[in-house]
């Protein structure tokens, strides 16, 4: 009975892992992707209402409620302390204004414009602006305002 048995080496396992072939791995990892987007997501929800309308302002305080959110970007007209005009973020000359607004009425479905107005500025500038706005086909007005302010019952 002189048989002996023979013992296996154990083999090294490098390669048990990712399978018999060792070739480059093809798929796509979404993970790092979907981490950027939803932070720049986050970035431009938080930066979105701030950028809205850039000219800068000092817009009159009243007791008048805040208006209800529209679903198209709203028209903004604003007239700064020294007397410019700004469609938007552009400067608009005055003899101007009526002409560009009859271009934008054209390709908007709302004529709802909010007219911003520094509150050093003369009334009937402000109404000037606004009778511009009316003969630009823009009939709904609304004047933007600060909340908290001053009411007329004394409160």
């Amino acid at each position: 009975m002189g048989g002996s048995v023979a013992q296996e080496k154990p083999r090294a396992r490098r390669g048990r892992r990712r399978g018999r072939h060792r070739g480059l791995m093809a798929e796509i990892n979404v993970t790092p992707f979907v981490d950027v987007m939803l932070v720049l997501l986050i970035i431009f929800m938080v930066a979105a209402p701030l950028m809205t309308v850039g000219v800068p302002v000092e817009l009159p305080r009243t007791a008048a409620t805040p208006l209800p959110s529209v679903e198209e970007e709203p028209l903004t007209v604003s007239i700064t302390a020294e007397g410019t005009i700004s469609l938007m973020e552009t400067e608009i000359a005055p003899d101007e204004l009526i002409e560009k607004l009859r271009a934008v009425a054209a390709e908007r479905q709302d004529n709802k414009v909010f007219l911003r107005a520094d509150g050093r500025v003369p009334y009937e500038a402000v109404a000037q602006v606004m009778g511009a706005l009316n003969a630009g086909g823009f009939n709904n007005i609304g004047l933007v305002t600060e909340t908290d302010g001053p009411s007329m019952d004394g409160r």
